[in-house]
């Protein structure tokens, strides 16, 4: 087993980064699986198409689940809403890899899903597990 970092900076409140790049590059073992961990709780991990039109239908449909509100987490750092999307989606992914890569369909990428940004150095952590 092993063990990387890398770190992300956000740019906006809500943004959808594509990192699928960046974990086959640190990938050191030939055939196993990877754990992908945010350790955010106003971010999340996903699997999914790369296509803008969906990326920005992701935002809308979050948007539309959580109408403004008087959330109570709100009077402590008025970041509710953020806290409340990273509850339904997920902070971690295990995907195989295959031939030193992510075993991904073929459209399928992996992001990291900034809720709370703009922010810099978010962590997120690969845990490698070989056959």
């Amino acid at each position: 087993m092993s063990v990387k970092k890398i770190f992300l900076d956000s740019n906006r409140k809500f943004e959808i980064i594509d990192i699928t790049s960046k974990i086959n590059n640190e990938i050191d073992i030939e055939k196993g699986i990877v754990n992908i961990f945010s350790k955010h709780s106003t971010s999340a991990i996903l699997v999914n198409e790369n296509e803008n039109g969906l990326l920005n239908d992701l935002e809308v449909f979050l948007n539309d689940l959580f109408q403004k509100h008087s959330w109570k987490h709100d009077l402590i750092d008025n970041n509710a809403e953020s806290h409340l999307k990273s509850f339904i989606l997920s902070s971690s992914e295990t995907v195989p890899v295959s031939n030193g890569q992510l075993d991904l369909g073929t459209w399928q990428s992996l992001f990291f899903v900034e809720l709370d940004g703009p922010r810099k150095n978010r962590c997120v952590t690969l845990t490698f597990i070989s056959d």
